[in-house]
């Protein structure tokens, strides 16, 4: 058998897209597109887990003006697919909508890092700015700190918070209310 290098052949944007579309991913497996670029990114641990979980039991907890926050939804941005590990949106915004949807009524994006760390530190952080999400939460597990993007302008946030684990999170209405980032890891 003779191994041939691999050759880059990059398909029309239509063509990227619909193949993205028909992918079909092993069961708790996600396909993101990034700028031209699918990736699929394994079920995450339990940590992972855990950091998401917490999150929204302290938004629920705070019973936010009838948010809720979701796991799995697909958004579009002006940068690709992706697929936040939570959306918080006013209750019933994503109702009849298909599994890709415009991020015209989230008010945050919650990404903890995991497989692609560096994908959740800057291209999703450039994609939820154009795409006008008003909060971005992003637990940096590598860094041991959790960074709250706010104001998003000219294809980036204008504005950060950051915490490092352990020390509270003060979260800007519609929440108000400050995360308690000790059990973070």
């Amino acid at each position: 058998m003779v191994a041939m290098p691999a050759v880059e052949h990059p398909l029309p944007a239509d063509d990227l897209l619909r193949a993205f579309l028909e992918l079909d991913t092993p069961p708790g497996f996600k396909a993101e597109l990034f700028e031209g670029e699918i990736v699929v990114t394994a079920p995450p641990d339990g940590d992972h887990e855990d950091a998401v979980a917490r999150f929204a039991r302290a938004v629920a907890r705070q019973a936010v003006q009838e948010l809720y926050v979701s796991g799995g939804r697909g958004l579009i941005t002006p940068h690709g697919r992706f697929i936040p590990d939570a959306t918080v949106a006013p209750v019933g915004a994503f109702r009849d909508q298909w599994p890709w949807s415009a991020p015209t009524v989230v008010v945050l994006v919650l990404e903890v890092t995991s497989t692609h760390p560096q994908k959740d530190r800057e291209a999703k952080r450039l994609g939820y700015a154009s795409a006008g999400i008003p909060h971005y939460l992003l637990i940096d597990r590598d860094e041991r700190q959790a960074t709250l993007f706010t104001d998003p302008a000219d294809g980036d946030y204008t504005a950060h918070v950051q915490v490092s684990f352990g020390k509270p999170l003060d979260l800007p209405a519609p929440f108000s209310f400050a995360l308690d980032t000790e059990p973070l890891r």
